[in-house]
């Protein structure tokens, strides 16, 4: 089961967009058919393989409604589930139940993708000492639950934005004249208080960013053969993360060169929701 790291005060603000958006004034279908003291069963349900996560915001669904009398989890975010499974039972207001439905199984559809196409990631390092890690490649708005599913999945979080972490790309590279320069300002202005990571195409550049005192180098992608030399080049004298088309089939190749760190974007831009169900018993 994995840990409960959510920020519960940015997810509060995501359901009440999410309610507005879906809900608005009134569910108008539901609240014609269903008397408000009727009662129902439902059950969600997997209708796929894969690897559970976003159940704790989908009972804040149903919550939010007030349709929970009661709340049965079979299976916990982290546990790997199988086409049948039933994952939860839920007793309470139909008219809840039904308008809470779609935005329940949209956050648990996506983030049980997300943290199933972490786990396939995972699991195919096993063994070696590198972490796989997403990136800032997130749906606006959505970025603490898919990175929460990261987590979920077994994979760990690069910075959550612009604001908690220092990366120095290609652009800032390019705007600031040079990587040197690049890193020499952000010392002068923050000090010791951040990591700096620059983004590297090259071996030049790899060997300016360490000269210039960066804690980590990205190898942002960089060949093979060029990453197995900038591995040697690097050493233990910064942490090496490797990025850019980086697939299934080469995740193992990658990570057996050496680097500590695989950065992802796919993980939360490209995982396909898991297909669940939610149906009245």
């Amino acid at each position: 089961m994995a840990k409960n790291n959510l920020n519960w005060s940015e997810v509060e603000k995501l359901l009440n967009l999410a309610f507005e958006e879906d809900i608005g004034t009134g569910d108008v279908t539901t609240e014609s058919i269903f008397p408000d003291d009727a009662a129902c069963e439902a059950l969600i349900k997997c209708k796929e393989d894969g690897i559970l996560a976003g159940l704790p915001i989908a009972k804040a669904v149903f919550g939010k409604l007030g349709a929970i009398r009661e709340w049965n989890e079979v299976k916990k975010d982290g546990d790997s589930i199988s086409d049948g499974d039933i994952l939860v039972r839920i007793s309470g207001s139909p008219k809840q139940i039904l308008s809470g439905e779609r935005l329940a199984l949209n956050i648990l559809q996506r983030l049980s993708g997300i943290a199933t196409l972490t786990s396939k990631y995972v699991n195919i390092v096993e063994g070696l000492d590198v972490k796989i890690v997403d990136t800032r490649k997130t749906v606006p708005g959505f970025r603490t639950l898919s990175k929460y599913a990261v987590k979920v999945g077994g994979g760990f979080n690069h910075r959550m934005g612009l604001y908690d972490g220092v990366l120095i790309k290609d652009n800032h590279i390019k705007q600031a004249g040079g990587i040197k320069n690049a890193v020499e300002k952000i010392k002068q202005k923050v000090g010791k208080e951040y990591k700096i990571e620059v983004e590297t195409s090259n071996l030049n550049q790899v060997t300016v960013a360490l000269e210039a005192g960066a804690d980590i180098i990205m190898l942002d992608n960089i060949r093979d053969e060029m990453m197995k030399e900038a591995v040697k080049l690097i050493g233990k004298k910064a942490l090496i993360e490797a990025s850019g088309g980086i697939n299934l089939e080469r995740v193992r190749q990658i990570a057996e060169i050496g680097v500590d760190i695989i950065s992802i974007g796919a993980l939360t831009h490209s995982a396909m929701a898991l297909d669940l169900s939610l149906d009245m018993v």
